[in-house]
């Protein structure tokens, strides 16, 4: 049974890629400081005793090495999944350090403990925002040059990099994953989220950044986990590079609001913004080629409209309870 370590695993993405990999029999280390991820999210899959949560964070490379290589000396690590990251795009848009330090350096730390500790293996979580803004054009693997308009992106680009030129010189392996936005429990950010809890605290309106009709693609989190792990298990390269979503045009954030006030206060108002950006380095549109992953044989099971419709009770549920 082969052993992984997610960074980020205590997150909303990891937690579910963590509960995939326990269904098969392996064992997981999940590696997480906890910013935005909670052990709580863990425990359920702590009963399996095949998990080993720890508190540690990849930007502190003395800290990160020592916490790995103390388990690796007794449980030899085979992969590693680095979806360590920060999430709030505007965040590091106010401040760029952040990004550097959460989104590039746990990726360059990620790096420096593989090759340390003679781990080939790495999945990388990647992102749309690497690509820009490229309005009404079908995005796909091999365009450029790549333009993004976020330090989130641009730190993600910068990651994919440092993976290839590691490639190279010491990995065995690298699987890039371009995310769209990913949806479900245990929901931690985003724009469901965000509506819902504005909904909580003033039932009657629901402010929205924008005029709603920025239009994305959106999956669900367990389709997103279906298509790492068919990617792992069947992408062809020592480098492979994909992107990940539905194929569809998308759910507007109108139709999204709509969602949650239909759910949440169907009596509530919703007050549009201007612009059809809810912030700086907001990519207010875009579509995806996903032929590449649908030659390697993946699906998804939702479209983007159902994949919104499923989060919206699934989040509103989580934040009832």
């Amino acid at each position: 049974m082969p052993t992984h370590l997610i960074t980020g695993g205590a997150g909303f993405i990891g937690v579910n890629l963590a509960r995939a990999l326990l269904a098969q029999g392996d064992w997981v280390i999940s590696l997480d400081n906890y910013c935005r991820g909670s052990s709580r999210y863990l425990a359920p899959l702590t009963k399996t005793q095949r998990l080993i949560d720890l508190e540690a964070d990849c930007s502190d490379l003395d800290s990160f090495m020592r916490r790995v290589r103390a388990f690796h000396s007794e449980m030899p690590i085979d992969v590693v999944w680095h979806m360590a990251a920060n999430s709030d795009i505007p965040a590091g848009i106010a401040d760029p350090a952040i990004d550097l330090r959460d989104t590039f350096m746990t990726t360059f730390n990620t790096l420096l403990v593989m090759r340390e500790l003679g781990i080939g293996n790495l999945n990388f979580a990647s992102s749309s925002a690497i690509y820009g803004d490229l309005g009404d054009a079908e995005i796909h693997e091999d365009m450029g040059p790549l333009q993004p308009i976020s330090n989130y992106g641009a730190m993600k680009l910068a990651s994919e990099a440092q993976i290839r030129a590691a490639v190279e010189s010491y990995l065995g392996r690298a699987n890039i994953f371009r995310f769209p936005n990913v949806v479900g429990p245990p929901a931690t950010h985003g724009v469901i989220l965000d509506f819902v809890r504005k909904l909580a605290a003033t039932p009657d309106e629901l402010t929205v950044l924008g005029d709603g009709t920025q239009q994305k693609l959106y999956l669900h989190v367990q389709d997103l986990v279906s298509a790492m792990l068919h990617i792992a298990d069947h992408a062809p390269d020592r480098f492979n590079v994909l992107n990940i979503g539905p194929q569809d045009t998308g759910a507007t954030v109108r139709q999204i609001a709509e969602s949650v006030r239909d759910r949440i206060a169907p009596r509530a108002r919703i007050a549009f913004g201007e612009g059809n950006r809810g912030w700086v380095g907001d990519v207010p549109k875009f579509r995806y080629s996903t032929s590449r992953l649908a030659a390697l044989g993946w699906q998804p099971k939702l479209t983007s409209r159902e994949a919104v419709a499923r989060a919206v009770d699934e989040i509103a549920s989580q934040e009832a309870s």
